[in-house]
């Protein structure tokens, strides 16, 4: 490199010829750090969004535990007449089942939210970033298709329609997997529960990509049409800053309606609405996402997705032919499978490539072990595994009764071996969290977050 024009310039501890050719190191790169903490503000909100979902996936599991011993009592006839209880006009073609309201009402409202998260984490979030975004999409993206892959391999052997069920495996369940965490208690880095949170709200967004293209019937287009114009006007609305519950809500209504008269699974309504909130506010404040994300994730997490759980895993065990024959059918086998081992290797699998041709670097403290833990963590597949197991053979059939005995097996077996490995680490984990919490200077900021390279 020619200094030209500057006589005499100092490099280094020398005067140099201006007609000297020289080169200058280039400054050192910045090393990705997988499982990085990520900014205070993000590990702060994250930490209240888990604190939630950890609450809500007790209430969960409380809920799925209550269904499945009352459907396998002599009062079981009392549980599936509940079920099927239908409600609604008629005339609007709404007169659905208390079941079928919980699959494609109340989980509206999760769809939603988890939309509203995914949007904030990728507009203003940590994962603005692409090479912090990388992994967790990198590890949704696998944790999904090999679990697919798996499944269809095993199904294809028992031919029928066992190969409809192929994306039930597909999904992870954040609220069960975070309560999982809650009752082992360990010490979890922040940033690995980060991660499980953010790949699990990415698969979300992928299996109701999967239930509108795959799962949904013959479409209405005019419905269809009606749908995208009441998702027009909420979004025209909420980015001129207009909020009004009696306005909002209605036309949020209106639109799953017609979403769900289009042929498209209603749910896809949720996420649609989602998708037009604004995350950054005018007056440099909490977002509007952020604000409709913080009154909604209760009523999702403390009520829509406990009720579902409810309705959808109360399988009455002698329908599939017994304990022995549900847990040894083709569909059973498949799901436990993909399940615990296609999850497994599909996320650790896909962290393992990004880190190989990205060149990053695992955050100091962690190891592979760790991310085997959470990647076991992914294969509890329980809410939207529930609801495409329904979608893909129909409520109540035999299909069905084999994918809800699957799917509780493979996210029970999932959670034991996830607690095992997490309980061999929790000794490190504490020391970890000891040390990420410390607040030395006491002004509120654990010293870790504080002077520290970007």
């Amino acid at each position: 490199m020619s200094y030209e024009g500057v006589p005499g310039s100092l490099v280094g501890d020398r005067f140099a010829d201006p007609s000297e050719e020289f080169t200058v190191a280039a400054p050192p790169t910045k090393t990705l750090r997988m499982f990085g903490r990520g900014s205070w503000a993000e590990a702060r909100r994250v930490a209240e969004v888990l604190r939630m979902e950890t609450v809500g996936g007790i209430l969960l599991l409380i809920a799925a535990v209550i269904a499945l011993i009352w459907a396998n009592t002599p009062w079981s006839d009392v549980y599936h007449e509940l079920s099927a209880f239908r409600v609604g006009p008629a005339a609007w073609h709404l007169d659905l089942s208390l079941a079928t309201w919980a699959a494609d009402g109340l989980l509206a409202v999760f769809f939603f939210v988890a939309g509203l998260e995914l949007k904030r984490e990728f507009v203003a979030g940590d994962l603005r970033e692409p090479r912090r975004a990388a992994l967790p999409v990198a590890a949704a993206v696998g944790g999904m298709a090999l679990p697919a892959v798996i499944f269809a391999l095993i199904a294809a052997r028992a031919g029928g329609d066992a190969l409809a069920g192929w994306a039930i495996p597909t999904a992870t369940d954040i609220a069960f997997a975070l309560a999982v965490l809650g009752i082992i208690s360990t010490h979890l880095p922040a940033a690995l529960r980060t991660f499980l949170l953010t790949l699990a709200v990415v698969d979300d967004l992928l299996a109701i990509t999967v239930i509108a293209v795959f799962y949904s019937s013959s479409l209405h287009l005019l419905s269809l049409l009606g749908a995208l114009a009441a998702v027009a006007v909420f979004g025209f609305l909420v980015q001129r800053g207009i909020t009004r519950w009696w306005l909002l809500f209605p036309l949020a209504v209106v639109a799953w309606v017609l979403v769900h008269e289009s042929g498209i699974h209603a749910t896809v309504a949720g996420v649609l609405l989602a998708f037009t909130v604004p995350v950054r506010s005018r007056d440099g404040g909490h977002g509007l996402a952020e604000r409709l994300e913080h009154s909604w994730r209760p009523i999702s997490s403390g009520f829509a997705v406990p009720v579902f759980a409810f309705f959808a895993a109360g399988v009455t065990v002698a329908d599939a032919g017994g304990l022995g024959a549900g847990l040894t059918s083709t569909i059973t086998m498949a799901i436990i499978v993909a399940l615990v081992v296609g999850k497994a290797i599909g996320i650790t699998g896909s962290t393992y490539l990004v880190q190989r041709f990205t060149r990053a670097q695992m955050a100091e403290g962690l190891s592979w072990w760790d991310v085997v833990g959470v990647a076991l963590l992914g294969g509890i597949g329980f809410t939207v595994s529930l609801l495409i197991g329904e979608l893909a053979y129909g409520v109540g059939s035999a299909g069905d009764g084999y994918a809800k005995i699957g799917v509780l097996a493979g996210s029970l077996l999932s959670a034991l071996l996830a607690a095992a490995v997490l309980r061999v680490r929790n000794r490190h984990y504490r020391k970890l969290h000891e040390r990420e919490t410390a607040d030395v200077d006491n002004d509120g900021i654990p010293d870790v977050y504080q002077d520290r390279p970007s």
